[in-house]
């Protein structure tokens, strides 16, 4: 079945990019260029997935997000916001977002974070106490994790990114959104703190004589997949 997403961003040129990204994916797409026409269309029920400007004029982002969650919508929305600081990431997700993304940002990111709050609602999303890739296992709610059968010992941070890879099986993910994820920064540090942490998670899980589950994805960020989505 086709999703169905609506955009409310008040940047006409803005509009048409994210529009024709979201369309060459395969969804399908209606656009609201102010609040008023935007929060008429989610009263529709049409929809998906809501993709949010934060800043318009008339109804703003957020106040738009609370008018929708308090009459009892749960259609998950993704705030796009040329805002970056973490205050505001925090008030759009009290507000009642299920994601904040900065601009700019690439198409394929937008992508991504649009198909994690649609996995993320749908019933196998984030209920699941159990998480897999091949013959590598994660246990949610006692923290154990093996491959192969074989009990693995990994650090906090080390399970924390592990459980992100394993939600978006089979996606790139960039670094950005790992940072922003895993690490909670809103800013990049500009060190090899996420190189160095992947590339450890690497040595624990791609045992030898086994295949790889783990794959960096030049220029773009890495993969977790098992051997029938590397093929």
């Amino acid at each position: 079945m086709t999703k169905k997403v609506l955009l409310i961003e008040d940047d006409p040129k803005t509009a048409r990019f994210i529009c024709a990204s979201l369309q060459e994916a395969g969804f399908a797409v209606d656009c609201a260029y102010n609040g008023i026409d935007g929060l008429n269309l989610a009263r529709s029920g049409a929809h998906h997935c809501i993709v949010l400007d934060r800043l318009m004029e008339g109804v703003e982002g957020l106040t738009l997000l609370r008018t929708l969650r308090g009459e009892g919508c749960d259609i998950p929305v993704l705030i796009l916001s040329a805002i970056g600081s973490t205050d505001e990431r925090v008030r759009g997700l009290r507000a009642g977002a299920d994601d904040y993304l900065t601009k700019p940002f690439a198409s394929a990111e937008l992508l991504a974070r649009i198909e994690s709050v649609l996995r993320r609602k749908s019933p196998d999303g984030p209920a699941q106490a159990r998480l897999s890739c091949d013959d590598l296992r994660m246990d949610l709610m006692t923290g154990q994790v093996s491959r192969a059968g074989q009990p693995l010992s990994l650090s906090p941070r080390g399970s924390q990114l592990l459980a992100f890879f394993l939600r978006h099986k089979g996606e790139v993910v960039t670094r950005r959104m790992i940072l922003e994820q895993v690490w909670h920064y809103d800013f990049d540090p500009g060190t090899n703190v996420i190189d160095v942490h992947v590339s450890n998670l690497r040595r624990s899980i791609d045992m030898p004589g086994l295949p790889r589950l783990l794959h960096t994805i030049r220029g773009l960020g890495y993969r977790l997949c098992d051997q029938r989505d590397d093929a």
